[in-house]
């Protein structure tokens, strides 16, 4: 065998061990059994908040009102952008709770803290869609995910808060500023939420994720744990 073959697979085993570590890790920390379990029964009853909450607020809507940007803007077909660039964000989360599955408890207490709070918004707020909205397949999985109903805008809020959550890592950091400004963006092309659902996502969810950060210490603590060891071994 050549030599460079023999570091690939050497390269392949390690990736394979160091994953394997992680997840045997995982599951002999009697703190992430417990609370991975929870955070997925709790996202999954965040998001049926989220769900009925829009379609409550759709149902008692009042009209649609005036709006500094999109009454000065024409609508624009965003649909391809709209659902399957919301998919897109969703496998980066999944994979990067993957790689790393410590990350999976806060990454999913987060995300339910954000949309129970979103819930609650939109059940005390119901606008009207602006009357020339983009045509958006609304049944879509991704758009049921990320949140329907109008203030604050969950397409925004959520890559913002994957971004304070990986602020310690740059790359990622920059990747989902990139994803929010480019979804705030989206959404007032399509006229699918006003500019203060937008502009509002940010100190929302900068609040919820310190709101997180209080609540879920242990979990936090095991989001940050395999980089931390990791860069402790790499020092020594």
């Amino acid at each position: 065998m050549e030599p460079e073959s023999v570091l690939v697979v050497e390269a392949r085993e390690e990736w394979h061990i160091t994953l394997r570590r992680r997840y045997k890790e995982s599951w002999f920390d009697a703190h992430f059994r417990f609370s991975t379990p929870a955070a997925i029964v709790l996202f999954a009853v965040s998001i049926m908040a989220n769900f009925y909450a829009g379609a409550y607020a759709t149902k008692t809507a009042s009209n649609p009102v005036t709006d500094i940007i999109l009454s000065n803007t024409p609508v624009f077909d965003v649909d391809f952008f709209f659902i399957y660039g919301a998919l897109a964000f969703i496998a980066i989360i999944v994979v990067l709770c993957l790689w790393h599955p410590k990350r999976i408890p806060f990454t999913l207490h987060a995300l339910s803290l954000f949309y129970f709070i979103r819930a609650a918004f939109v059940s005390m707020t119901h606008l009207a869609s602006f009357p020339d909205q983009a045509a958006i397949d609304t049944w879509n999985f991704a758009s049921k995910l990320l949140g329907e109903g109008l203030f604050f805008s969950g397409h925004t809020g959520a890559p913002f808060l994957m971004a304070l959550m990986y602020w310690h890592k740059p790359r990622l950091r920059y990747l989902f500023l990139a994803l929010s400004a480019f979804f705030g963006v989206i959404v007032l092309l399509g006229h699918l939420h006003y500019t203060i659902d937008v502009l509002s996502a940010f100190f929302i969810t900068y609040g919820v994720y310190h709101i997180a950060l209080w609540i879920f210490p242990k979990e936090r603590a095991l989001f940050l744990a395999d980089e931390l060891q990791e860069s402790t071994s790499s020092s020594l």
